[in-house]
């Protein structure tokens, strides 16, 4: 189901708001540190910034904003994968429509995501039946918030969860998916809910 809700993601004021605060307190006490206090308030709401998207009518559309950093086959299927910088939304959203069916949590390391280590990263899975998303931690983040539950119906571009201060979406297509069926490349910028990465065939 669809958050309701304005254009920030869950979270967005109890990370920025502590800081805003103390810096507007300590500004006139100590320049520099409550300006650098308040900036860091503003950046982390920011961070959670929750624009709008229109999706498409067809094919699977990119889990996340940022980068395409990682396109390769595992038995069978093709994996993309999208590096989301600090500069990024990082609202994450459905591939295409689809039924949960399961939401698992796995503990692991926090490496930077766009390294080889963070396939052992900590991350949550979410499984759609014809294709799964990888919500990846990364070094700096802490906190992954999924925003849907096994048994629940998504719809393509809805959001699915977010994670704060971090890094990296996969999205593991079905078998039926080709490599010629692919419409991004690695190191293309990508739209979360909006830019096609492969055409599904299926549909």
């Amino acid at each position: 189901m669809e958050l309701p809700g304005p254009s920030l993601a869950p979270g967005a004021l109890r990370y920025g708001l502590p800081p805003l605060f103390a810096g507007i307190v300590l500004t006139p006490l100590s320049g520099p540190i409550g300006l650098t206090l308040a900036a860091l308030g503003v950046a982390a709401i920011l961070f959670h910034r929750d624009p709008e998207r229109e999706p498409p009518e067809s094919g699977f559309v990119a889990p996340a904003d940022g980068s395409v950093s990682v396109i390769r086959e595992e038995e069978g299927r093709i994996r993309v994968g999208v590096f989301m910088n600090v500069t990024d939304v990082h609202v994450n959203r459905a591939p295409a429509d689809g039924a949960v069916e399961s939401v698992t949590h796995r503990a692991g390391a926090n490496k930077p995501a766009f390294s080889k280590e963070s396939e052992r990263n900590e991350r949550v899975e979410i499984d759609c039946g014809e294709y799964e998303l990888s919500l990846i931690a990364g070094w700096f983040a802490r906190r992954i918030h999924p925003y849907v539950e096994e048994g629940e119906s998504v719809e393509r571009g809805e959001k699915v969860g977010h994670i704060s201060f971090g890094s990296r979406v996969d999205v593991l297509l079905p078998e039926r998916v080709e490599f010629a069926d692919l419409r991004v490349k690695e190191g293309e910028d990508v739209t979360a809910g909006e830019t096609v990465v492969a055409v599904d065939t299926g549909e």
